[in-house]
């Protein structure tokens, strides 16, 4: 009997802005989601979705900042009893503490992208796979776009065994509900470090892996 051909699947998200001053948010994150197939968690969401239709609230997609509370109970709900085989991790930039030469957004972009995913992929047996394919949500900037191309493939070009494929793709997150629960655990980390809430972590926090202060040593601010 052969095999099953495994492929890694990586949901990247992000959360703060690029506001490198005293008026934006405090921290910079970059999220990321993998696992393997089969992904459970999609028919539990799409009952939940067309639930909340029949009770008259239109959802589109899930959202995690634009979401009430009581949806996001339930998908966090549906998150949780799906945690196997999942796994997060979130590299946080304090911004105060980011020169100035790197807060080009093309360069902070490929630089700190290339730092979260050299991390990830040193957690797995890369051999193991046959493709990697890594999502995010459609980027609309095309300079933006093509900043996280590039440190994506540069990056996997590098680490990645020879023979084992790659792919990046920009798909809206209204499409895709692993790229929605990227949102939800992104957001959940957040809270915990910019607003020391905890309470949607603690739901996600077994399979938290890495939560990475980036300028943890520093002691240099700029602003």
């Amino acid at each position: 009997m052969s095999t099953p051909l495994r492929r890694l699947y990586l949901f990247l998200d992000e959360a703060g802005n690029l506001d490198f001053s005293r008026n934006g948010t405090r921290y910079f994150q970059l999220g990321c989601v993998a696992k393997e197939r089969p992904f459970r968690a999609y028919q539990e969401l799409t009952e939940l979705k067309y639930d909340l239709i029949e009770q008259g609230i239109g959802l589109e997609y899930f959202h995690a900042a634009e979401d009430k509370q009581s949806t996001r109970n339930r998908v966090f709900e549906i998150i949780h009893r799906h945690l196997a085989g999942v796994r997060v991790d979130a590299l946080l930039v304090e911004k105060k503490k980011t020169a100035p030469a790197l807060r080009v957004e093309e360069k902070f972009y490929a630089h700190m992208l290339g730092q979260l995913l050299r991390f990830i992929l040193a957690q797995h047996r890369l051999e193991d796979f046959v493709e990697i394919i890594v999502f995010t949500d459609r980027i609309p900037v095309q300079r933006k776009r093509g900043a996280v191309e590039k440190a994506v493939k540069q990056t996997l070009a590098a680490l990645l065994p020879a023979g084992t494929r790659y792919r990046v793709l920009h798909h809206d997150s209204k499409s895709n509900f692993d790229l929605q629960i990227a949102d939800y655990c992104t957001w959940a980390v957040y809270r915990k470090w910019a607003l020391g809430d905890s309470r949607a972590f603690a739901v996600i926090a077994p399979v938290v892996q890495k939560e990475w202060d980036y300028f943890q040593a520093e002691t240099i601010t700029y602003y």
